[in-house]
Protein backbone atom coordinates (compact mmCIF):
# COMPACT_ATOMS: atom_id res chain seq x y z
CA UNK A 1 0.00 0.00 0.00
CA UNK A 2 1.15 3.42 -0.90
CA UNK A 3 2.01 5.77 1.97
CA UNK A 4 -1.16 8.58 0.91
CA UNK A 5 0.08 12.59 1.23
CA UNK A 6 -1.62 14.20 4.14
CA UNK A 7 -2.67 11.44 6.50
CA UNK A 8 -1.37 9.51 9.83
CA UNK A 9 -0.62 6.02 8.48
CA UNK A 10 -1.49 4.02 11.69
CA UNK A 11 0.71 0.57 11.78
CA UNK A 12 -0.67 -2.33 13.54
CA UNK A 13 2.32 -4.56 12.68
CA UNK A 14 6.40 -4.43 13.48
CA UNK A 15 6.16 -5.16 9.11
CA UNK A 16 4.06 -2.68 8.47
CA UNK A 17 6.07 -0.20 10.65
CA UNK A 18 9.07 -1.31 8.87
CA UNK A 19 8.16 -0.99 5.61
CA UNK A 20 6.96 2.78 6.24
CA UNK A 21 10.38 3.28 7.74
CA UNK A 22 12.15 1.76 5.04
CA UNK A 23 10.11 3.87 1.96
CA UNK A 24 10.42 6.83 4.27
CA UNK A 25 14.48 6.37 4.34
CA UNK A 26 14.78 5.41 0.46
CA UNK A 27 12.32 8.68 -0.60
CA UNK A 28 14.73 10.54 2.23
CA UNK A 29 11.67 11.98 4.03
CA UNK A 30 11.15 12.99 7.60
CA UNK A 31 9.45 10.27 9.71
CA UNK A 32 7.08 11.68 12.66
CA UNK A 33 6.11 9.00 14.96
CA UNK A 34 3.18 9.08 17.48
CA UNK A 35 3.83 6.38 20.01
CA UNK A 36 0.22 6.23 21.18
CA UNK A 37 -2.20 3.75 23.47
CA UNK A 38 -5.89 4.43 22.86
CA UNK A 39 -6.56 4.77 26.88
CA UNK A 40 -4.02 7.42 27.30
CA UNK A 41 -5.94 10.77 27.54
CA UNK A 42 -3.38 13.10 26.55
CA UNK A 43 -2.59 10.61 23.46
CA UNK A 44 -6.49 11.22 22.67
CA UNK A 45 -5.95 15.50 23.14
CA UNK A 46 -3.18 15.65 20.63
CA UNK A 47 -4.32 13.34 17.95
CA UNK A 48 -6.08 15.73 15.89
CA UNK A 49 -3.32 18.27 15.70
CA UNK A 50 -1.03 15.71 14.30
CA UNK A 51 -3.72 15.30 11.77
CA UNK A 52 -3.22 18.80 11.09
CA UNK A 53 0.21 18.07 10.87
CA UNK A 54 0.12 15.35 8.46
CA UNK A 55 -1.55 17.82 5.92
CA UNK A 56 -0.28 20.84 6.36
CA UNK A 57 3.17 18.72 5.42
CA UNK A 58 2.43 16.21 2.89
CA UNK A 59 6.45 15.35 2.03
CA UNK A 60 6.64 14.15 5.74
CA UNK A 61 5.74 10.60 6.74
CA UNK A 62 3.41 10.83 9.98
CA UNK A 63 3.06 7.52 11.76
CA UNK A 64 1.10 6.63 14.72
CA UNK A 65 1.81 3.50 16.60
CA UNK A 66 -0.21 1.96 19.82
CA UNK A 67 2.56 0.53 22.32
CA UNK A 68 -0.10 -1.94 23.45
CA UNK A 69 -1.06 -3.28 19.56
CA UNK A 70 2.88 -2.89 18.63
CA UNK A 71 5.08 -3.82 21.42
CA UNK A 72 8.14 -5.02 19.58
CA UNK A 73 8.11 -1.57 18.18
CA UNK A 74 7.61 0.27 21.51
CA UNK A 75 10.08 -1.73 22.94
CA UNK A 76 12.67 -1.07 19.94
CA UNK A 77 12.51 2.49 20.74
CA UNK A 78 12.40 2.82 24.67
CA UNK A 79 8.87 3.99 24.76
CA UNK A 80 7.97 4.26 28.62
CA UNK A 81 5.40 7.58 28.56
CA UNK A 82 2.69 8.44 26.20
CA UNK A 83 2.17 10.29 23.93
CA UNK A 84 6.22 10.19 22.52
CA UNK A 85 6.91 11.78 19.12
CA UNK A 86 9.93 10.52 17.62
CA UNK A 87 11.57 12.46 14.99
CA UNK A 88 14.02 10.08 12.22
CA UNK A 89 16.04 11.45 9.99
CA UNK A 90 17.93 9.17 7.26
CA UNK A 91 17.01 6.48 9.54
CA UNK A 92 18.33 8.12 12.25
CA UNK A 93 16.83 9.53 15.46
CA UNK A 94 17.35 13.72 15.89
CA UNK A 95 14.76 14.58 18.24
CA UNK A 96 12.16 12.84 21.00
CA UNK A 97 9.32 14.79 22.74
CA UNK A 98 7.62 13.28 25.68
CA UNK A 99 3.89 14.23 26.45
CA UNK A 100 1.41 16.22 24.77
CA UNK A 101 3.01 19.30 24.41
CA UNK A 102 1.47 21.27 21.78
CA UNK A 103 3.11 24.19 20.83
CA UNK A 104 6.77 22.02 21.13
CA UNK A 105 5.31 19.52 18.76
CA UNK A 106 4.14 22.25 16.76
CA UNK A 107 7.60 23.94 16.24
CA UNK A 108 9.61 21.07 15.98
CA UNK A 109 7.63 19.54 13.55
CA UNK A 110 7.84 22.88 11.75
CA UNK A 111 11.68 23.32 12.57
CA UNK A 112 12.27 19.46 10.50
CA UNK A 113 9.83 19.71 8.08
CA UNK A 114 11.03 22.95 6.30
CA UNK A 115 14.75 21.06 6.55
CA UNK A 116 13.23 18.58 4.56
CA UNK A 117 10.39 20.30 2.35
CA UNK A 118 11.38 19.69 -1.36
CA UNK A 119 13.17 22.04 -3.15
CA UNK A 120 10.80 24.29 -5.49
CA UNK A 121 12.43 23.17 -8.75
CA UNK A 122 11.39 19.09 -8.48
Amino acid sequence: MAAEEGVVIACHTKEEFDSQMNKAKAAQKLVVIDFTASWCGPCRFIAPLFVEFAKKYPHVFFLKVDVDEVKEVAAEYKIEAMPTFHFIKDGVKVESIIGAKKDELATKVAHYAAQTAPSASS
